[in-house]
C-alpha cells in the first residue's frame, strides 16, 4: 500500500500535477480563514456520518490544521476501503513551508 501520510511538499506536487485533489476536513470557519487554493471543503463530521462524499476523478489527499483530524479521516475512509493519505503537520506545516494559503475571497489567508 502507498504511504498513508505524506508531506505538505509532496501533496503540493501531486496537486500541481493534477493527480490529486486536496480535501480539507476542518470546520467551515477554519477553511474560510485560510486554505490551499483549489482545496475541497468536506468537514470530518460529514465524512464520519456519511453526509459528505469525496470528489470523483482525482485521488483524495486529506488535510486539516495539524494532521490529527485528517489522520482520523484517513482511518475512517480506509475502514471503508478508500485510500486517502493525509498531510503530516496539516495546514500549519503547509503555510510554514510558504505554500499558498487563501481565504474565502481568494486573498491571502491565515491558518486558524
Amino acid at each position: 500500500m502507498p504511504d498513508s501520510r505524506i508531506t505538505p511538499a509532496r501533496a503540493h506536487r501531486l496537486l500541481r500535477h493534477g493527480t490529486a485533489v486536496l480535501v480539507d476536513v476542518r470546520e467551515t470557519d477554519e477553511f474560510a480563514a485560510g486554505h490551499a487554493p483549489g482545496a475541497v471543503h468536506l468537514p470530518l463530521s460529514g465524512l464520519a456520518d456519511g453526509s459528505a462524499s469525496l470528489p470523483a476523478g482525482r485521488d483524495p489527499v486529506l488535510i486539516c490544521r495539524s494532521g490529527n483530524r485528517s489522520r482520523r479521516a484517513a482511518e475512517l475512509l480506509a475502514a471503508r476501503g478508500v485510500y486517502a493519505p493525509d498531510v503530516i503537520g496539516g495546514m500549519r506545516d503547509w503555510a510554514a513551508l510558504g505554500l499558498p494559503v487563501e481565504d474565502a475571497r481568494g486573498a491571502a489567508g491565515t491558518v486558524l
